[in-house]
């Protein structure tokens, strides 16, 4: 009978090994940026856009304007984050347009 030699199998070769193991996780992806919300300005767009729908971005819009030119930089910098938020397109255009008119006057 004749015997043949069989080496043994590394443990990272094993398919044993390999499922028992761990993967390392990489960073997860992010594609919206680096920019996070804050946490406050998260929790009142979600609660605007609970209450206002679809139209949650433009009335956020229209409330940061309003705030905007009664002086309140305040009111104006939260709802413009509340704009951001649900809208990022919107926001910088109401950014832009407010720049334009301030710088005019």
């Amino acid at each position: 009978m004749t015997v043949h030699f069989a080496a043994a199998r590394t443990s990272a070769a094993s398919p044993v090994a390999r499922a028992l193991t761990r993967v390392e996780l990489g960073c997860p992806a992010n594609d919206n940026g680096e920019i996070r919300p804050h946490d406050a300005v998260l929790r009142a767009s979600l609660r605007h856009f609970a209450e206002h729908g679809l139209g949650a971005a433009r009335d956020a819009r229209e409330r940061a304007h309003t705030a905007f030119f009664a002086g309140d930089r305040e009111t104006y910098d939260m709802w413009l984050g509340v704009c951001h938020t649900l809208d990022r397109r919107l926001a910088q255009e109401l950014d832009r347009s407010v720049s334009a008119k301030n710088l005019a006057e």
